[in-house]
């Protein structure tokens, strides 16, 4: 039992990996013995050192998913197995004057993208008769409404939604599928929040755990999931969110 969470010999694809949560969850991996490419449309170079410093492996890919299908063609014949969708945006604005615009922006990034990339995944391992293991990142908005933020919401209930199906439909090839739902974590995302100090002792006081949560707290679990020790895990949406909706 003593390798059921090793990832060695394993091939990961992390989107987002440039910082914060997505940057941990590529560590995690790699620290687990995968070789990890670290995506993002921006340089993940600090991620993929970090790695190496470490005597992990790594390297960097260019994708920006305001194009939907821009990893369609990244996974066929490269010895992927894991594969970690969590790149994503935000655009915020009343409901009642919420744009069009950002209403497809959200929706191309956070659910149209998460969903062609795990097609194109999945049919790479299908034609090898290999399996593998998805980690989509949710949200907590994939449970509740949250407020100005309605794509963000509804993109977020989706990937909880695929995540069911394509469990169901991949599980027989030996494909595991799963989300993770991160609650406050301490990232530039949150950074506002953090500071507000009405926001930030308002939700503190509602997190059984006491504290906002770490990347790393995602990154561990991120690769647990991937590994052997998950093996028959598949369909879940896993909140890690310090209690926050057991409260």
């Amino acid at each position: 039992m003593s390798d059921v969470f090793s990832l060695k010999g394993r091939r990961a694809l992390v989107t987002g990996a440039n910082t914060g949560i997505g940057q941990a969850i590529a560590l995690a991996l790699a620290g687990q013995g995968a070789r990890v490419t670290c995506a993002g449309r921006r340089s993940c170079g600090e991620t993929v050192a970090a790695i190496r410093a470490t005597g992990g492996e790594a390297e960097e890919m260019i994708l920006d998913f305001a194009d939907p299908m821009a990893a369609t063609h990244v996974f066929e014949g490269q010895g992927y197995s894991i594969l970690v969708n969590n790149a994503g945006i935000i655009r915020r604005a009343d409901s009642t004057d919420y744009p069009e615009a950002d209403w497809d922006a959200v929706m191309d990034v956070n659910l149209k993208a998460v969903f062609f990339t795990c097609q194109a995944f999945a049919k790479a391992l299908v034609a090898e008769g290999a399996p593998g293991a998805i980690v989509n990142i949710a949200s907590l908005l994939s449970f509740q409404g949250g407020i100005r933020v309605p794509a963000y919401t509804a993109a977020k209930h989706g990937v909880a939604g695929l995540t069911k199906i394509l469990c169901n439909e991949w599980a027989p090839h030996g494909i595991t599928v799963n989300a993770i739902a991160p609650g406050y974590i301490a990232t530039n995302n949150t950074e506002a929040l953090r500071e507000d100090p009405e926001r930030a002792r308002a939700i503190l006081e509602r997190i059984p755990a006491g504290r906002w949560g770490r990347p790393e707290d995602i990154g561990g679990t991120a690769a647990f999931l991937c590994s052997p020790a998950a093996a028959y895990v598949s369909g879940a949406v896993l909140n890690v969110d310090g209690g926050w909706l057991a409260r």
